[in-house]
């Protein structure tokens, strides 16, 4: 499958395009022109676009598509919401009016029910209102809902749903493969899982 990845250059999504690559799929890694792609496996198709201003045929040519970006924790809430809200929403109906048979989203612990008075209630909020995009949207999609994400070595043994410690951690490797996973595993089809590592 050639699946177009929002948030390639970060810390999971270059993990990420590196599992795709793995397991035998074709990985276009959405980038600003400003993103560093030196950590992208080589030959890695770079397509140019930017979450906060997406052109309507960034999706074209594309079978799925796997959101893994994030306006990051040293921005404020304007860039959470065209980031993390409106930028996926966009990404979403693009996808939806481009035929894509898959879309996954990474999302975060939390966005089920936000908590108001989180120190984090306003990207929860963000997370929350894309996440209930996809589900509206009519494509088939997987949302996964990772704890606390980590830089440590992936275990690749990790819990799902109600088994899942919420104060628990989850390591980027772990994620990554997950995702990797559920873009074409018929099981994914539908899903909303938590998610941690073991």
């Amino acid at each position: 499958m050639k699946i177009l990845v929002a948030g390639a250059t970060g810390k999971t999504g270059t993990r990420l395009v590196a599992d795709l690559i793995k397991n035998g799929h074709s990985p276009v890694a959405l980038a600003r022109e400003s993103s560093d792609t030196s950590q992208l496996p080589q030959g890695t198709e770079l397509r140019a676009g930017d979450l906060t201003d997406l052109k309507s045929d960034v999706c074209e040519g594309c079978d799925a598509v796997i959101f893994a970006a994030g306006s990051g924790g040293s921005t404020g809430p304007d860039m959470t919401d065209k980031v993390d809200r409106d930028g996926a929403k966009r990404l979403i109906d693009i996808a939806s009016s481009s035929g894509v048979q898959r879309f996954v989203m990474l999302s975060t612990v939390g966005a089920e029910t936000p908590d108001p008075d989180s120190e984090l209630a306003h990207y929860l909020q963000a997370k929350h209102e894309a996440d209930e995009h996809l589900k509206a949207s009519g494509i088939p999609y997987a949302i996964l809902r990772p704890v606390r994400l980590t830089d440590e070595d992936g275990t690749g043994d990790v819990r799902f749903g109600d088994e899942v410690d919420v104060g628990a951690t989850a390591t980027r490797d772990d994620v990554a493969a997950v995702l990797a996973q559920a873009v074409d595993d018929p099981s994914w089809t539908g899903a909303v899982s938590l998610m941690q590592s073991v």
